[in-house]
């Protein structure tokens, strides 16, 4: 029997079911640690182990092996990091290695388990649950977790378990990271060991200033509200602070000015010392400190500063065997994000850094991009800059002693594949058990007029010049930090269905998107919907122009979720004459009620530049609304709150403009629900096909 793509698309989790992910390497080579559910249609992540120099894989830790209640009881701190990393699977979607990669930590149904990486032997650890965030100190000895906002270490031989420190107050937590940290700077954890497994350190957080808000269940009204607390922007952020935490009891408070630096980026605790990066509140400016561990106090080691805003990077601070910082910066004179090590640039001018993933004695291994549309590893160390991985695509890995693990997802060929290099050059698959789409991409990547703007079209398999033109279908996110126009073969399975639907698919990655270069992405300062608009109808117009006969501009649909949600509900508001019908997903349409980070970043604080947040809103564009706009919103968003939508929604009713509005109940920004995503689809389709038709009509 046949499936539909948007049943297989909604079944396989977009197609990462099945993938191997995760990678943690051994120092002695013996072997590479990995998650991957059994099959691309099985939801439920197993942990396993490869061996480099025989390629034989193992299955370590299956949850269905240990009888445990469902997914239904995670703790709340779990459920929130999943939303926090756009998580879709279940099972062990994390763990945590000991320094010799013997031992992993991770959780289950709120329950810690350990298991001997060289026996294969699973135990329960009898922790304190609800258990969040398990981290074994180096030695493998202690685990310290969170339980209760409350940090807590673990004796792995013995048992026991206490509290390291005790919150304040209910609106106090010690080492977990709050939202803003996981949300836009990529932060997931909020303690770290010291290597010698003796102390710990913890960010305290203290929600106290910031507003709650209330996500209702409207489906369910005896359910009470969620309350959460929301910086948005302009308003108080959660008070973060560091202690150094002894496990007799000492604590000692790291000392940086809180006040003039209140984000804390990352921190990093290896052989040479303790760094951590903090950030001031407009972002233009991050230090980069070293923690003397006995004191608190800290030493600045160096300032990065722009007058736009800084870029927070994957990976870094590093370091080099030698101690040597390895640190990544925007030279604005080569319009190039380079690598520096000891505050030189070592990576030449074009090559753009994305992210650091790891040092290996004197080596630096990380990916970047020469053309924006591809990712690659590199390495940096004795031998200069050398590219490990080829061909056209995306790739990724980590690396230690003599193992090198290599991730690519290529455009000729689906899914992703996954390669060892072990010793003596040995080198084996970890396979993939992703499902094969029923779709076949048919691509054509192209660059769209001055700017060369990178733009993907996509049109029905069986299609051919003389079928009649067909309308189009836009469908870009062409916001900061994300890609939709990529060399790989996969990024394109939805956009291929779409356009067999009988749509000409047309993909832009305009400024502001990442791998262009820092002038790129700071062309959207104080300004989203100028240029992303303008860029994005400079593809459309190119897209038209390569294809004379395919696509036709009297028929222009356009969708997209978040950002892009918002970019779709601007489209039909702003540029009518180009764009005749919008779907927007989860859409921010009035910037003020979306968080502080992300906001001021690119939009200054509300209260300084309001003007900025009136240009950019959707809001006061209600009464211009004259084509057909679908909403669609998660009511149980704590991301994009449903807030955005209703507020829209009731100013185009004010101003008489007929429009749709499909809310989701139960759904938050992320929609994995089988059901819900594979509908979603096809309503998106029909409303759009009936929008246009009246076009043709």
């Amino acid at each position: 029997m046949s499936i539909s793509f948007p049943r297989q698309s909604a079944r396989t989790r977009r197609f990462t079911l099945g993938v191997p992910r995760a990678f943690q390497v051994a120092p002695d080579g013996s072997r590479v640690v990995f998650l991957r559910t059994r099959a691309g249609d099985d939801p439920v992540t197993c942990l396993w182990t490869l061996d480099p120099a025989s390629g034989e894989e193992r299955l370590v830790a299956d949850p269905a092996a240990l009888d445990l209640p469902g997914e239904q009881d995670l703790p709340p701190e779990e459920r929130a990091r999943r939303e926090r990393a756009r998580e879709q699977a279940g099972g062990i979607v994390g763990y945590a290695v000991d320094r010799d990669v013997r031992q992993a930590v991770f959780t289950l149904a709120g329950q810690l388990f350990l298991a001997e990486l060289d026996t294969g032997r699973v135990r329960s650890l009898p922790a304190a649950t609800p258990v969040f965030d398990p981290r074994l100190d180096p030695a493998g000895r202690r685990v310290a977790y969170v339980s209760g906002r409350t940090l807590r270490v673990l004796d792995v031989a013995s048992g026991e378990d206490a509290a390291l420190v005790t919150p304040e107050s209910e609106q106090v937590s010690y080492g977990l990271a709050e939202f803003i940290a996981a949300e836009e700077m990529n932060r997931m954890r909020g303690h770290w060991w010291a290597p010698d497994g003796e102390t710990l350190l913890a960010a305290r957080v203290d929600e106290t200033p910031v507003l709650r808000w209330h996500i209702a269940d409207p489906a369910n009204p005896e359910r009470s509200p969620v309350e959460v607390a929301y910086p948005a922007a302009g308003t108080p952020n959660a008070i973060v602070s560091l202690v150094l935490l002894k496990l007799d009891g000492r604590r000692t408070a790291v000392a940086w000015d809180r006040g003039e630096f209140p984000y804390l980026v990352t921190a990093v605790w290896d052989g040479h010392g303790l760094l951590i990066v903090v950030q001031t509140r407009d972002q233009r400016v991050q230090r980069l400190l070293k923690v003397d561990p006995s004191s608190g106090e800290t030493t600045l080691l160096h300032t990065l500063h722009d007058p736009v805003w800084t870029e927070i990077v994957p990976g870094v601070p590093a370091r080099l065997g030698s101690g040597e910082v390895v640190w990544v910066v925007d030279d604005r004179d080569s319009d190039t994000r380079r690598l520096t090590v000891a505050g030189k640039p070592v990576t030449p001018p074009g090559l753009q850094v994305r992210s650091v993933l790891g040092v290996e004695g004197e080596t630096v291994l990380f990916t970047a991009s020469q053309e924006p549309t591809e990712a690659h590893v590199w390495s940096y160390g004795p031998d200069g800059v050398v590219r490990l991985t080829d061909g056209q695509g995306v790739f990724s890995g980590v690396r230690c002693g003599e193992v090198t693990v290599l991730t690519g997802s290529r455009m000729d060929r689906h899914g992703v594949s996954t390669e060892v290099r072990g010793p003596g050059g040995a080198v084996h698959p970890i396979a993939s058990r992703a499902e094969t789409p029923v779709v076949a991409p048919r691509v054509e990547l192209l660059r769209a007029g001055e700017r060369e703007i990178r733009t993907a079209v996509v049109l029905p398999a069986d299609w051919k010049l003389g079928d009649g033109r067909l309308p189009v279908l836009m469908d870009p996110y062409g916001g900061p930090h994300a890609q939709r126009v990529l060399a790989v073969r996969r990024a394109y399975n939805e956009a291929q269905w779409l356009a067999d639907q009988g749509f000409a698919v047309v993909i832009a990655d305009g400024r502001g998107t990442p791998a262009r270069g820092p002038a790129w992405e700071r062309a959207v300062d104080r300004d989203f919907a100028g240029p992303v608009l303008e860029d994005q109808i400079t593809a459309l117009e190119e897209a038209a122009r390569r294809h004379p006969g395919a696509l036709d501009l009297g028929r222009v649909g356009i969708r997209g979720w978040s950002f892009g949600g918002w970019l779709a509900a601007l489209a039909v508001l702003r540029r009518p004459d180009v764009f005749h019908a919008a779907v927007a997903g989860a859409p921010p349409t009035d910037w003020r009620l979306y968080d502080t980070h992300y906001t001021e970043r690119y939009l200054g604080h509300p209260d300084e530049e309001p003007d900025g947040y009136a240009a950019n809103s959707l809001i006061e564009d209600a009464p211009r609304l004259e084509r057909p706009l679908l909403l669609i919103h998660g009511l149980a968003d704590d991301n994009v709150v449903a807030a955005h939508t209703l507020r829209l929604s009731s100013a185009l009713l004010a101003a008489g403009r007929p429009h749709t509005v499909l809310p989701l109940s139960g759904v938050t920004h992320m929609t994995p629900q089988e059901v819900v995503a594979e509908n979603l689809l096809n309503l998106q389709v029909d409303f759009l096909k009936n929008a246009l038709a009246e076009r043709s009509a």
